[in-house]
């Protein structure tokens, strides 16, 4: 009987479930053995067993429902997979469904309810037009200072405080280089010491 099509009865001993089917679900039976072990105060020998008997049973039905609901979840996987659906596809539906519901709850309405009366009351019109206008001020100061600061660095280029330094740089420069200001090395081809071609570097 093909594992895929059969109806499961929690009923029936078997559970319509085949043979070959429990293979792959790991038995958990939790096995209660009776041991020396001190009763809680205020409980009987008879009482223990028939805990014991109980706890048997619900560990059994709980081994049932365990080989059940992986069946069942073969069972589904194979319908998604012969209806083509994939476990992206599935996310994509569950994050849209999501999304929906966040819409229509009651919390996101009264929300979007709130932001809209704020966004249409005189006092959000008056800010966001007051904050407009401190930032065109802004805009139009920090061009200003621009301006100035440009212009107040070419009247100091041209300034004879400013050559008098750049003559300084420039002989300072001189010293420390040597007698080539236009960015060459000090050493020139024909000095006694010329630069060995298979240096180590």
């Amino acid at each position: 009987m093909d594992s895929a099509n059969q109806d499961i009865n929690l009923n029936s001993p078997h559970k319509g479930l085949g043979s070959d089917s429990l293979s792959d679900v790991p038995e958990e039976r939790g096995a209660v053995a009776v041991s020396p072990v001190t009763l809680p105060p205020g409980l009987t020998e008879e009482e223990a067993e028939e805990l014991r008997l109980e706890l048997t049973k619900v560990e059994e039905e709980m081994y049932t429902l365990r080989q059940v609901l992986s069946a069942k979840e073969r069972h589904a996987a194979e319908l998604k997979r012969k209806l083509g659906l994939s476990p992206l596809s599935e996310l994509k539906q569950n994050i849209t469904k999501s999304w929906q519901d966040v819409q229509t709850s009651n919390a996101y309405l009264s929300a979007s309810s709130t932001l809209d009366d704020i966004a249409n009351s005189e006092v959000y019109k008056k800010t966001q037009e007051t904050l407009s206008q401190a930032g065109q001020k802004t805009s139009a100061a920090f061009s200003t200072v621009g301006t100035a600061i440009s212009r107040k660095l070419g009247d100091m280029r041209n300034s004879p405080t400013f050559k008098s330094f750049e003559d300084r740089v420039e002989n300072l420069k001189y010293k420390v280089v040597g007698g080539n200001a236009n960015g060459e090395s000090a050493h020139s081809p024909n000095d006694s010491n010329p630069v060995q071609d298979n240096a180590p570097f």
